[in-house]
């Protein structure tokens, strides 16, 4: 069989692609909790669905085979002994503190059919769906609580944004370690799918990096820049010690010799590198101007491959034109600033995912509408610019490239 994960670049043209359409997990975000679980403000439902399917339809428009979630989870947890033991680690990974809710939930979703099941995991559990079974005796932190939070099991809001929990390199992947306990289960669902799924477990598909590493790492910063060299940003969620980590198994089970780690500012704004910094042509990137310092450098740090060693040579580097042009063999790269240079519309387009554009095949990209100065910055560059909208989707702080994890490209 062809090999189900195949990534090489960022920019090879866009075979199948991983999407998850929001549901009723964004329905279940209130205001005093939109911080924990990483929202800045409630999407509207029925606005972001649409928007999202039109997001699917403008890929496979161009060729691109769309798979959902929801769909390859409940194909891969198909018996029931499957379904015990993903409830049972979903629960576990949610930390109910109490015996008599664990019990109550988990026959609460093994009643349930496969897939609702799964969308109920994914939309969150209300207090007011289950009614737990009497107490032997009174107990106080059931007392304080019952009228104040919500759920018995959270929702998880972020799940739209397929690119984070697990990511593409070569032909494995990263099933990550997230950053926030809002998001940490979020990556269970892609270890059963490559585990039982049938599309993926009848190949050996190797795992560069794992959930139940002791370090964060998100999908959002890491970028295929060539066959051999992986871009990865030290984040707000994704740090050094998980960085060298990966690189280590990566160097050892593949053919990639470079890992470049490029050192961005930790905050809300920017919490992934491909919020920042894009690759959408063979010579061209999308840059945030606000990532480097006054004099145009940035902290990069070049990861290589040494035959016979263990652990990789580090080389520290300022220069980052110097840098992609070295490791990918090019006499000059361009950077094209979101905002065009203006410092007012490059913030503002930041925010709404100016720079994280999906590339869809050299010089094509998918961005959000509401980003016109950026857009026709890159257009002025000769790179094809299809836009969807993202008024809602983009209330979660994450644009087309956040929204999708490819599987499989075409190599350029």
């Amino acid at each position: 069989m062809s090999q189900p994960l195949h990534i090489t670049s960022e920019i090879g043209k866009l075979k199948i692609v991983l999407l998850h359409r929001p549901g009723e997990e964004l329905e279940n975000l209130i205001p005093d909790y939109l911080t924990d679980l990483l929202f800045d403000d409630i999407p509207y439902l029925e606005l972001a669905q649409r928007e999202h399917d039109a997001f699917a339809d403008a890929l496979r428009s161009r060729g691109v085979e769309v798979l959902y979630l929801d769909q390859l989870a409940t194909e891969a947890i198909n018996t029931e002994m499957r379904r015990e033991q993903f409830v049972d680690e979903m629960l576990a990974a949610s930390k109910q503190g109490s015996r008599r809710v664990t019990q109550t939930l988990r026959s609460f979703l093994l009643d349930l059919p496969t897939h609702a099941m799964i969308r109920k995991i994914m939309a969150g559990v209300r207090k007011d769906e289950i009614t737990l079974p009497p107490e032997h005796h009174q107990q106080l932190h059931d007392m304080v609580e019952k009228d104040h939070y919500p759920f018995y099991l959270d929702p998880m809001p972020n799940l739209y944004f397929t690119r984070d929990p697990a990511a593409t390199i070569g032909s494995g992947l990263t099933i990550n370690k997230m950053k926030y306990p809002a998001r940490r289960r979020e990556s269970l669902f892609m270890r059963y799918i490559i585990d039982h799924h049938p599309r993926f477990a009848e190949a050996t598909v190797p795992v560069w990096y794992n959930r139940d590493e002791k370090f964060s790492m998100e999908g959002g910063d890491e970028l295929v820049l060539s066959k051999d060299t992986l871009a990865i940003g030290i984040s707000q969620r994704t740090t050094a010690e998980a960085i060298e980590t990966m690189a280590m198994e990566l160097f050892a089970g593949s053919d990639f010799k470079r890992v470049i780690a490029m050192e961005i500012p930790k905050s809300h704004a920017f919490m992934h590198l491909d919020t920042v910094f894009t690759m959408i042509d063979h010579d061209k990137f999308t840059i945030h101007p606000e990532i480097r310092d006054n004099g145009g450098k940035i902290n990069t740090f070049i990861l290589e491959k040494v035959e016979g060693q263990k652990f990789p040579r580090i080389t520290h580097d300022t220069d980052l034109e110097h840098v992609l042009r070295t490791a990918l063999s090019l006499p000059a790269v361009t950077l094209i600033e979101c905002g065009g240079g203006d410092r007012i519309a490059a913030a503002r387009e930041q925010w709404n995912d100016g720079s994280n554009t999906l590339a869809i095949a050299p010089g094509v990209v998918v961005t959000y509408d509401r980003n016109y100065v950026t857009n026709q910055k890159l257009r002025d560059h000769g790179i094809e610019v299809i836009e969807v909208s993202g008024s809602e989707l983009g209330r979660g702080r994450g644009g087309p490239r956040c929204m999708s994890m490819p599987l499989v490209r075409e190599d350029i």
